[in-house]
């Protein structure tokens, strides 16, 4: 199964008329993607109440939505992030608490409506995920998060990823083209399609077909990681500055890239292999991003779902002069 790059639908939340345009965004993304009335009901139903949950906990805040690919239809993804002062999520989970005098039924409604719930919450704000499946679709959820948006909202982005599965093993690649807008969007695209032809070709061999492929354009950094859960363990191959990282409870690996411009020019290009990686997180960001971050920063964030780790990295660390990509990858062989 392949995944293809595109971008995180962003809504902002500030005022009431709000909830109204979110409900029906993430309803008719369900129904274009194939959800039956029910199901996309759920789907509306739970965006009304995130906007709402938003505008009284916060009031203001953002809604994220992404369309899941699956191995025959899709589903849907909606986060809802916010910078208030934080909340205790047990206590809100329960039916019948409120800290505004309502009802207090949103939260614990919110996650029985949805076929995955994860969030977390400190004082600097909070990350609701919540995501969708058609009842008729018995496939686990994977544990894959990815929080990708163009400078300015520009419909061009010069930032891909893309990723491929085969049983145990997953090959994950990111391309930030130079600069941004439409030209830096070709080069990455030129990478992206060569890669998506054999994901699992070795990264050296890989890397000199998007090499050539890239050659003409703009150019751009890239990353490669392969997987194989079967063996435990990751190589990795990277040109330029994508920022990747293996990170376990206890500890974290940076993953080191040669200088130079894939398409361009570089001078030395190593994989490197890594053991022992089954239950680690691999995240792999383009420099949108700043790297200065640490998950333990976040107690207990490293055991949430990778949805919600990327959707902070990005709201937290976003430079806001570049595209920006975060890819989170829990490593388990349970992908396949």
């Amino acid at each position: 199964m392949n995944i293809g790059g595109s971008m995180t639908q962003v809504l902002i939340i500030e005022d009431s008329s709000q909830i109204g345009h979110a409900r029906r965004t993430a309803q008719h993304l369900a129904e274009k993607n194939g959800f039956d009335a029910t199901d996309a009901g759920r789907v509306a139903l739970v965006a009304t109440e995130l906007a709402s949950n938003i505008l009284k906990h916060a009031t203001r805040g953002e809604m994220h939505l992404r369309v899941v690919p699956r191995i025959s239809g899709a589903g849907i993804e909606i986060l809802a992030i916010d910078r208030a002062k934080g909340f205790d999520l047990q206590a809100c989970l329960a039916d019948g608490f409120s800290t505004r005098g309502t009802q207090g039924i949103g939260l614990g409604a919110v996650s029985r409506q949805t076929d995955v719930f994860d969030a977390f919450a400190d004082a600097r704000g909070a990350v609701l995920l919540t995501r969708f499946y058609p009842r008729s679709d018995k496939a686990p959820d994977r544990r894959i998060g990815v929080s990708q948006h163009s400078l300015h909202d520009d419909p061009a982005c010069g930032d891909v990823f893309h990723l491929a599965f085969d049983g145990s093993r997953i090959s994950a690649l990111v391309i930030d083209g130079l600069g941004h807008g439409e030209e830096a969007e070709r080069a990455a695209r030129a990478g992206e399609k060569t890669f998506a032809r054999s994901p699992f070709t070795s990264p050296m061999l890989l890397l000199e077909d998007i090499h050539i492929a890239m050659t003409g354009t703009r150019g751009g950094a890239l990353a490669i990681a392969q997987f194989d859960g079967e063996a435990n363990a990751l190589r990795f191959v990277g040109i330029g500055n994508i920022g990747a990282c293996l990170i376990a409870p206890d500890k974290s690996r940076g993953m080191a890239s040669h200088p130079g411009i894939v398409g361009g020019q570089y001078r030395k290009a190593q994989p490197f292999d890594y053991a022992h990686v089954n239950g680690h997180l691999l995240i792999m960001y383009s420099d949108g991003l700043q790297s200065r971050w640490n998950l333990q920063d976040y107690p207990g964030l490293v055991h949430r779902h990778p949805a919600v780790i990327a959707a902070i990295l990005h709201r937290d660390f976003c430079r806001g002069r570049d595209d920006v990509t975060v890819l989170v990858i829990a490593l388990e062989t349970a992908h396949g």
